[in-house]
């Protein structure tokens, strides 16, 4: 099944620090690509599930924390930040 990824607006905020801070810009958007595809085709066994809907995903250099709704096939990126 495929689903849309949406990036809230706090999340996409949160990526464009990252990018800007980042040293590797070229890691950071690699991750974000591949982090996409894959929310596309296995968001509902993607990474670690949490309370309620949501789950976390590790890409490095990101962290991205994310709601399925398999009834609306929709994703949405809510949080993203680097691992601590």
């Amino acid at each position: 099944m495929k689903f849309t990824v949406v990036w809230l607006p706090d999340a996409e905020e949160e990526l464009a620090a990252i990018w800007v801070a980042s040293i590797d810009r070229n890691a950071v958007t690699s991750a974000t690509n591949r982090a996409e595809r894959l929310l596309r085709t296995d968001a509902a066994t993607l990474g670690e599930s949490r309370k309620d809907d949501q789950r976390v995903y590790f890409e490095s250099p990101l962290v991205l924390h994310f709601r399925v709704r398999p009834l609306d096939r929709l994703v949405e990126v809510f949080h993203v930040h680097r691992p601590q």
